[in-house]
């Protein structure tokens, strides 16, 4: 029996604006954005390696616009629960521990409350806490201890296949998110007694 399931954040439960955000940020498609910026600051950012000013500086090393304020007002106006993330949540609430385990920056603490994740969750970890990404194996480990929980108790959840392989190499089943039906479909197999659509 499933004894906590591990959801990623954005693009799995929540919406991921930051595509949104680097067009009001820049002025630019972010295909033409991401061609041209620092590849290494927004992982770096993530784990706290560097704080939001340093992000901004370094995002375009040949200095071209980034305008903090619209990314932000972009990036605040994005955030939304995917279709039936919020009562799927709900639903888990007493059946089984609920846990964030996502890679974001520092805003994942502005996100906690605006989005009221702790009534969501029993607890909320993200890259910015543990110091270390997905897919890196030490996030899992730096995760499970935190919980408390071993690893074969654990689903993960996550829009992107490699994570998921990571956590299956690491010894957590995973579930490759796609949408909330196919996600409920899962849980259910794994036992827990939910509705599935």
């Amino acid at each position: 029996m499933i004894r906590a399931v591990l959801f990623d954040l954005m693009d799995t439960v929540v919406y991921d604006p930051y595509r949104e955000a680097i067009r009001a940020a820049t002025g630019l498609e972010p295909k033409q954005a991401f061609r041209i910026n620092d590849p290494h600051c927004w992982a770096e950012f993530e784990i706290g390696q560097i704080d939001e000013a340093e992000f901004v500086r370094r995002f375009f090393p040949g200095g071209e616009r980034f305008d903090l304020v619209a990314f932000h007002q972009a990036r605040r106006a994005g955030y939304r629960f995917l279709p039936g993330m919020r009562e799927l949540l709900g639903e888990l609430g007493g059946r089984t521990a609920r846990y964030v385990a996502s890679n974001y920056p520092i805003w994942i603490e502005e996100m906690r409350a605006s989005l009221a994740l702790d009534g969501l969750f029993e607890g909320v970890f993200a890259s910015h806490h543990l110091r270390v990404r997905k897919p890196d194996p030490a996030f899992f480990e730096r995760l499970l201890e935190r919980l408390g929980q071993p690893k074969e108790a654990c689903l993960f959840v996550d829009d992107r296949a490699q994570n998921c392989d990571a956590a299956e190499r690491f010894g957590i089943r995973a579930h490759h998110f796609e949408d909330c039906a196919g996600l409920r479909d899962r849980l259910h197999r794994e036992g827990l007694p939910i509705v599935t659509e």
